[in-house]
């Protein structure tokens, strides 16, 4: 009986996690906002452990800051944190998609067909910011990678994509270009070049970058 005390603990200590990190990288909290004990046990309705244990478990992944006298505050990211981010998902992400080639099927071929058909439906109303959020990063991969990896690729994704201030859109104009490098991503898994897809996929998630980059230097240079 006494065993199961702790499975339930980390089972409540996981779900409090799981539900704070998609709250943060979905910008619901803000950056520097103030993350309190009281109210997140209250507003999930567990005690204050499993809530000490999560905020713990965010700022090991760097989301939060715990600070004396403050406590839990949403970590704030710079344009070199997310620069360094894409690299991080750039290294993760090539590796994987190189290991999955040899391994995807005609049905993993057409679900991420179906993945950028949705994409191009996004497009055409003006909502690609909440498709992006609402779909996995692991949309050219297959399950032959550790499962581990995956976890670091879309968190690393997850993190990059959080808004560095309220209902911006910095990489708009370029959606259009990014639809026909998906396409063409898809083109090269179909024909089984790995290296090829890799080094494509490399220069996809990068260009992402230089484009908040230039959008942000553009918005001081307004100021």
């Amino acid at each position: 009986m006494t065993t199961l005390q702790p499975i339930k603990r980390q089972t409540l200590t996981s779900a409090v996690t799981e539900s704070l990190r998609r709250r943060i990288l979905s910008g619901e909290f803000a950056d520097g906002q103030q993350l309190r004990q009281e109210a997140l046990s209250n507003e999930y309705g567990v005690s204050r452990v499993p809530v000490r244990e999560a905020l713990r478990q965010l700022e090991a992944e760097g989301l939060i800051q715990i600070i004396d006298h403050k406590g839990a505050l949403v970590s704030k990211l710079s344009l070199e944190d997310i620069l360094e981010l894409l690299e991080v998902r750039a290294m993760l992400e090539c590796s994987l998609l190189k290991a999955a080639i040899p391994c995807q099927s005609s049905a993993d071929h057409e679900a991420a067909q179906q993945t950028l058909r949705e994409f191009e439906v996004a497009l055409n109303n003006n909502d690609v910011r909440h498709w992006a959020r609402s779909t996995p990063a692991s949309t050219w991969r297959c399950t032959a990678p550790p499962p581990a990896k995956h976890a670091g690729a879309d968190r690393a994704a997850a993190q990059q994509d959080r808004p560095l201030h309220p209902d911006a859109d910095p990489v708009h104009p370029h959606h259009g270009a990014r639809h026909e490098e998906h396409t063409r991503l898809l083109e090269l898994c179909r024909q089984g070049k790995a290296d090829e897809a890799a080094e494509f996929l490399r220069f996809h998630i990068l260009s992402a970058g230089h484009a908040l980059e230039s959008y942000l230097k553009g918005q001081q240079a307004n100021h």
